[in-house]
């Protein structure tokens, strides 16, 4: 296997005797259990972390109940869990878009709470009222990516809800739990914690990675499945391993496996790095994304304290794992079809992952399939044309018979 290029995380400056951004984990507060304690899955370096992906779909089921709102503006939200420091006090550049709520907690018609589930705490915004829609980003953003599906997703009938991954944005930095099939039980439990029996999955890039596998391993929980920007991730692993073309496109996931290095080159020089890596994923049909202000938005997100090492983490398992026995049984447990009804959108000049890679993805699905390539777009189509993709998307979802 021939390891491309990543020079875009490269060394950059001498070594912090401090250690990693992010590294320092502290106690767990008193009253709080890590993850792994309550019988959570293991980090991403445990060769034991996903064996078992027959568990219950909440590790704690009191938790999954429990609900803790915090509204819009009611406090700074910039400390986006229990266990690390609160992040940076200023915001990126001159201008602070994200309003009162902080780097995370962006004011808008949306309203922002915390949900328990899977032994953590997960910040959601959500919006409307309907059949529940759940939106799952990618790296390396955070909720506000669906700024523009939330209202529209809203506007159509439906319960839109965003949340923050495992490390990201304003939920949990828990030391351990982030290999994909734990990432997969944080969403299910997400599910069960707003009270309701299903929801529709749409993710982007590292969140369409998991929603394939929430899909297979809880297909009961997952009405619809909306794909985007991310093959199934047993092709993303052939396709890694096997297609140059593609492993140099995804040269950044290999420079992730670095110790140390990655976390502080994305936020070095207040996460210019971050706003880079988006300007180059966008496509060329659009020129007004993205612009300063949303870029911003992104680069103070990644600057909260632990945010760049918990970002990197699952891509970290993912290579980590491919000859250990976890790894090994992800991919073997990936071989079950997913049978629940599937739209997969892709921009057709996307850098990042190929056209070619996510093309074939359709073979693990034995329900109804629909690929749908958005023309002259790049890696982000939901923001590049975001009325195009949530037009496409709410079309499908309310579908009542959706054909191959």
């Amino acid at each position: 296997m021939t390891v491309p290029d990543s020079s875009a995380f490269g060394p950059v400056g001498p070594e912090d005797p401090a250690g990693p951004e992010g590294r320092a984990v502290p106690a767990a507060p008193e009253g709080r259990t890590d993850p792994a304690d309550r019988g959570g899955r293991t980090g991403s370096d445990d060769p034991a972390g996903s064996d078992d992906l027959t568990g219950p779909d909440n590790r704690a089921d009191s938790d999954n109940r429990a609900e803790r709102t915090e509204r819009t503006g009611s406090h700074d939200s910039a400390a986006p869990g229990p266990t690390f420091a609160a992040g940076p006090a200023n915001p990126v550049g001159p201008a602070n878009p994200a309003g009162s709520g902080g780097p995370v907690r962006i004011d808008g018609p949306w309203t922002h709470r915390d949900v328990a589930a899977n032994g953590a705490r997960f910040h959601i915004a959500e919006l409307g009222e309907g059949p529940l829609v759940l939106l799952l980003h990618g790296f390396p953003q955070f909720w506000w990516t669906w700024r523009h599906q939330l209202t529209a997703l809203a506007d159509a009938g439906f319960r839109a809800v965003a949340m923050d991954l495992r490390g990201v944005g304003g939920s949990d930095r828990t030391p351990r739990g982030y290999d994909p099939a734990n990432l997969a039980l944080d969403i299910t439990g997400v599910i069960r914690s707003l009270g309701e029996p299903d929801a529709a999955l749409v993710g982007h890039d590292l969140g369409g990675y998991l929603a394939w596998t929430a899909a297979v391993m809880r297909p009961k929980l997952v009405r619809r499945l909306v794909v985007s920007s991310m093959p199934h991730p047993r092709r993303w692993r052939s396709s890694m391993l096997s297609d140059f073309a593609q492993s140099r496109a995804g040269s950044y996931v290999w420079g992730f496996q670095r110790p140390w290095v990655p976390e502080r080159q994305l936020v070095a020089d207040d996460a210019a790095l971050v706003g880079r890596l988006i300007r180059e994923w966008a496509g060329p049909r659009t020129p007004d994304f993205p612009d300063d202000a949303t870029v911003d938005v992104y680069r103070r997100a990644m600057c909260i304290p632990s945010t760049a090492h918990c970002s990197i983490e699952p891509y970290r398992w993912m290579v980590r794992s491919l000859a250990r026995p976890d790894g090994i049984q992800f991919n073997r447990r990936m071989k079950l079809p997913v049978r629940v009804p599937t739209l997969h959108l892709h921009g057709s000049l996307d850098p990042a992952i190929r056209t070619r890679s996510a093309a074939g993805s359709g073979e693990y699905v034995e329900a109804p399939y629909r690929w749908r390539l958005f023309d002259g777009l790049g890696h982000f189509p939901h923001e590049e044309d975001p009325v195009g993709f949530s037009t496409e998307l709410i079309s499908w979802l309310k579908d009542p018979e959706p054909d191959r």
